[in-house]
């Protein structure tokens, strides 16, 4: 059976209890770490086919607010975020998981997650 995989970075409090979460259900997942192997562009393109750039870009997090105003401004769009994304990987919205069916999901929400894994 095909697992999910898990992106993000390690040291994330959200990756932390998504991990850990899925460890306590017994769910056997790859974890996929942005700040040692980078963002698979394939894997990039899937999310934001699936979620849109809105939703994948964080800015609530420390890395938007160092950001000059130049950066920020050149994440107003599709293409902007893409690149910003693929350049600091510390902006996408975490974790991001590629569930076995295909499924796409941004963040961490445990009922979500519940009904994923039991489909």
């Amino acid at each position: 059976m095909a697992k999910p995989t898990l992106y993000g970075i390690p040291n994330c409090d959200t990756v932390k209890r998504a991990r850990a979460w899925l460890e306590g259900q017994g769910v056997d997942f790859d974890f996929h770490d942005f700040k040692k192997s980078g963002v698979p562009l394939p894997g990039l393109e899937r999310w934001l086919a699936a979620v849109g750039w809105e939703a994948l870009l964080n800015r609530k997090g420390s890395t938007w607010r160092k950001l000059d105003d130049a950066q920020r401004d050149a994440a107003a769009d599709e293409a902007g975020a893409r690149a910003l994304m693929l350049a600091q990987p510390s902006v996408i919205k975490r974790p991001v998981v590629q569930w076995p069916d295909g499924g796409i999901s941004v963040g961490f929400d445990a009922d979500d997650w519940a009904r994923r894994i039991k489909a």
